[in-house]
């Protein structure tokens, strides 16, 4: 389902017409370690009042930008891609799988850097729908995509895999990310988010530690938690690619899940699992992302705050590529350099995303830093952006789905 949003001239996110509903590290899986302490956010100040008023969220600084200035480490000629960027109208396109509070810092930013810039379109996809769009779009004349966003790990690898699909672009900014930016040829590291354990305050007075630990908290009382625990869908692609990272990372969380999933309903967006564990109609759920998870507990007051289980954190890295067939290629050049650079990266974590470049700090921004210090970088589970065949899917899908009866 999309929605597009135009973000046009001036400060505001623009118009919204709505057509539907709607990470430098990658390192090999290792199995983590158990730890007793808890990692728990609970963002904003919590008064006893309960009182939730936007004073009371986490301030952030202004992200000062130097417009029409590049860093010295661009090459000599970045001045030639600046000014064919400005034949092209100053108009952009992007296929995202992110909200409108996502983009907005970064599109207000980067349209701040390059005052020639006048409008980008944000079409808000689901994960899996925009490559489909894409292709489909240009199987039929032409798509006007140019900048393509997802967290749909295994649907961005079959994507790319297409013959002339991704363009070839190296960034100038990788090498001060290092190679494991680059998630395939020419697909970068946007963001890298957490998955967490949220729940309910009202209803789970003693919060989790791992995931080990919900599973002992569920099973105490099994009436008590049936079908009040929350699982993403392994049927859509970020499920899949989530839940399948915890069990190659953690293969000892089959365990856990043998005990969990019985007691789960399925949902197909971390949005709607949120929304019901605030309104109670579920008690806790797993594997939620942390970038839409960030603004519920700031407004709940204390109502709902989310874990990064110990036993292994999920981090998912967000792609970000050019489609091959961009109506303005050097301008979506431009926003994927400043979406990884320093200031760009700023406008990511502002956006409620995980920033992984270093130096990226601050109150009210997230980082990758944040998880690693929670939880520790040997207890962070890397997802890898590739390939899944048809018989190895099957074969996961038919071990979850026999947990679940």
């Amino acid at each position: 389902m999309a929605r597009s949003s135009h973000f046009g001239t001036g400060d505001h996110a623009g118009h919204i017409a709505v057509a539907g509903t709607a990470p430098a590290y990658r390192r090999p899986f290792r199995r983590p370690l158990a730890a007793a302490a808890v990692a728990t956010l609970a963002l904003g100040t919590l008064g006893a009042c309960g009182g939730g008023g936007g004073d009371d969220k986490p301030k952030v600084a202004e992200n000062k930008i130097s417009a029409g200035e590049v860093p010295d480490y661009y090459p000599a000629d970045y001045s030639d891609l600046i000014a064919a960027a400005k034949k092209e109208g100053g108009k952009l396109t992007v296929y995202s799988n992110l909200g409108d509070e996502n983009m907005a810092p970064i599109v207000r930013d980067f349209k701040k850097k390059y005052d020639f810039i006048k409008t980008v379109s944000v079409n808000e996809l689901d994960s899996d729908e925009l490559f489909q769009k894409t292709l489909s779009e240009n199987a039929a004349g032409s798509s006007p995509a140019d900048v393509l966003i997802s967290s749909a790990a295994t649907a961005w690898a079959d994507f790319s895999a297409r013959k002339d699909t991704v363009l070839t672009y190296k960034s100038p900014e990788l090498e001060e990310l290092g190679e494991s930016a680059e998630l395939l040829p020419s697909v970068y590291s946007m963001s890298q988010d957490p998955m967490t354990i949220a729940y309910n305050t009202s209803l789970l007075e003693t919060p989790p530690t791992t995931l080990t630990d919900f599973a002992k908290i569920v099973t105490s009382d099994e009436d008590k938690f049936k079908n009040k625990v929350t699982v993403r869908d392994p049927e859509g692609s970020f499920g899949f690619t989530v839940t399948r990272a915890l069990t190659e990372g953690n293969p000892e969380s089959w365990n856990d899940l043998k005990k969990i999933l019985p007691l789960t309903r399925p949902e197909t967006s971390s949005g709607t699992q949120l929304e019901k564990i605030v309104s109670g109609e579920y008690t806790a759920g797993f594997l939620i992302s942390a970038s839409p998870a960030y603004p519920v507990v700031e407004d709940s007051a204390g109502l709902v705050k989310i874990v990064f289980p110990k036993d292994g954190t999920v981090v998912l890295p967000r792609g970000l590529g050019i489609a091959a067939e961009a109506p303005h290629p050097a301008t979506s050049k431009l926003f994927l350099d400043f979406a990884l650079s320093d200031e760009g990266q700023r406008a990511v974590a502002e956006g409620g995303l995980a920033s992984y470049r270093e130096g990226v700090k601050g109150e009210g921004l997230h980082t990758y830093q944040e998880v690693v210090d929670a939880v520790g970088e040997e207890n962070i589970i890397h997802v890898k952006y590739e390939q899944v065949t048809k018989d190895d899917a099957a074969a996961w899908l038919e071990r979850f789905d026999g947990m679940r009866k």
